[in-house]
């Protein structure tokens, strides 16, 4: 029977296991979502969604138990100014875990944790997407122009060169270098 065992110990001491999640919680509100094992994530989940809390309350006192945890200054600033006001009408379940498979090397059982987010949420990030694609496109055409603008410079100054190319048609192309299983060229 399980009475009053409270966490899962995840194979590490004490200390080490406290670091795990404290890198594991900081990450997830940095990038807002994370992929780990199945245990991990159900245990970084209880953590966050305690600070999730935390920065609802916002007071003093709430800064300084969540900065006591979180590993960078920035990203607790991230938790109060900006996680934790999309979670203002939510009583809970700020999280998710979706399992992904097992992982190759070791089938260790993984799972993405991310934070729940809004429709409203996900469209305004997703119109944000498309808008820096299409400055991203807008510069990748200008890119391409140029490169069209380079390459017709390059043929007509191949142009003047037309004769040695001429020549050298007859000739069988020379081998190019291999590389070997190594990574070594030969040849």
């Amino acid at each position: 029977m399980r009475h009053r065992k409270d966490h899962r110990k995840l194979s590490r001491t004490a200390a080490h296991r406290r670091a795990v999640l404290r890198n594991l919680v900081t990450a997830l509100f940095e990038h807002e979502r994370i992929e780990t094992t199945v245990a991990k994530a159900k245990e970084s989940r209880r953590l966050a969604e305690r600070l999730i809390t935390f920065g609802k309350r916002g007071d003093l006192a709430a800064r300084r138990r969540v900065a006591r945890f979180v590993t960078k200054p920035a990203i607790t600033a991230k938790l109060f100014g900006t996680i934790a006001p999309w979670y203002a009408e939510r009583q809970g379940g700020y999280t998710r875990i979706l399992r992904v498979g097992p992982r190759l090397g070791d089938a260790g059982e993984t799972a993405y944790l991310e934070l729940v987010k809004s429709s409203e949420q996900k469209d305004k990030e997703r119109q944000e997407r498309l808008a820096a694609e299409e400055i991203k496109t807008g510069q990748a055409s200008r890119k391409a122009e140029k490169r069209a603008k380079a390459g017709a410079a390059a043929e007509a100054e191949s142009e003047k060169d037309k004769p040695s190319r001429e020549r050298r048609k007859g000739e069988p192309a020379a081998p190019g270098r291999r590389r070997g299983r190594t990574g070594v060229k030969t040849g």
